[in-house]
């Protein structure tokens, strides 16, 4: 069953269409990378989604119904804006926004010192946020968002400020929360984080459906026959059954002709004499599917995989 099912929803704001016809679905267990160029529509479909903008068309299901109050208390929302109370203690903030997802005093006692624990930010806590660096307001927010164990997590650039260890972190404790069977939505323009942690897309770009399946199935509908290799030997100017040769830092692209396959590459190479360190198809990156279907992409050329 769907944590989330969004169906053909519209939104327009005066003379933009901000949203369009727009559709998917969210299960339990599921990292969604929720996708788009700046302007895309994508802070409009969370906003729907939230029940903080109603639809001009369409509708939303979350957690099997309509959205409610006592729903609202099951989601953590971490938007790309901080809005954390600058001016009091960090643990006063954080105990403050803890009650307003309906957690009792008691709670947040036992639950808040883990979490400035697993976030690194226990001998901060009586600092003023104000006086926190930008990566340590992001780790607080990201506490705010997930200490009342919501079912369903919607945040909108979580790597923002933060440096490699702590980047590694969160995308660590992101696996933990969709092993638990959490919901998670993921808006980021970081394309290797998505690579590395999201199983379904869907890319929007002018408040349209570009692109919406698996990460698997869109990797395969995007794959070529080019190859890439590694060899420490000089290739001759032109080898049969390749029509491009493209140096890519230590590896090198061979685009083959029309009709030719990877393997039939493989075997001229190695008939030629070239020792091969390695040798793999060129399937595509993220950024490189991203940018090919928001600069192809017109309304109305979805790709439903």
């Amino acid at each position: 069953m769907q944590s989330i099912h969004v169906e053909h929803i519209s939104k327009r704001f005066g003379d933009t269409q901000a949203v369009r016809d727009v559709s998917f679905d969210v299960v339990p267990g599921e990292i969604f990378g929720l996708l788009g160029p700046n302007g895309s529509g994508k802070t409009t479909t969370i906003r729907i989604i939230l029940d903080i903008l109603k639809p001009d068309s369409g509708s939303v299901s979350i957690l099997g119904g309509a959205m409610s109050e006592a729903k609202k208390n099951q989601i953590g929302y971490l938007p790309e804006e901080r809005g954390l109370y600058q001016d009091i203690l960090l643990d006063k903030c954080l105990e403050y926004l803890a009650t307003l997802k309906g957690m009792s005093p008691q709670q947040i006692k036992q639950k808040l010192p883990a979490y400035l624990d697993e976030f690194d930010l226990s001998s901060h806590r009586k600092k003023k946020v104000k006086e926190l660096s930008k990566g340590m307001q992001q780790k607080a927010q990201l506490i705010a968002t997930l200490i009342h164990n919501p079912q369903v997590i919607i945040i909108d650039e979580p790597f923002s400020a933060l440096d490699p260890v702590n980047t590694q972190l969160v995308k660590d404790i992101l696996k933990q929360q969709r092993s638990a069977g959490k919901t998670i939505i993921m808006c980021t323009h970081q394309m290797n984080q998505v690579e590395q942690l999201c199983d379904k897309i869907v890319l929007v770009d002018k408040g349209e459906v570009l692109l919406y399946g698996g990460l698997q199935q869109i990797y395969e509908s995007f794959a070529t026959d080019d190859v890439r290799i590694n060899t420490s030997m000089e290739l001759p100017p032109s080898i049969p059954g390749v029509r491009k040769i493209e140096r890519l830092n230590t590896m090198i692209k061979l685009e083959p002709q029309p009709g030719v396959k990877p393997q039939e590459i493989l075997n001229t190479l190695v008939s030629q004499g070239i020792q091969l360190n390695a040798f793999e198809i060129a399937v595509p990156s993220l950024d490189e599917i991203f940018i090919k279907v928001v600069k192809k992409g017109e309304p109305g050329d979805e790709q439903d995989l």
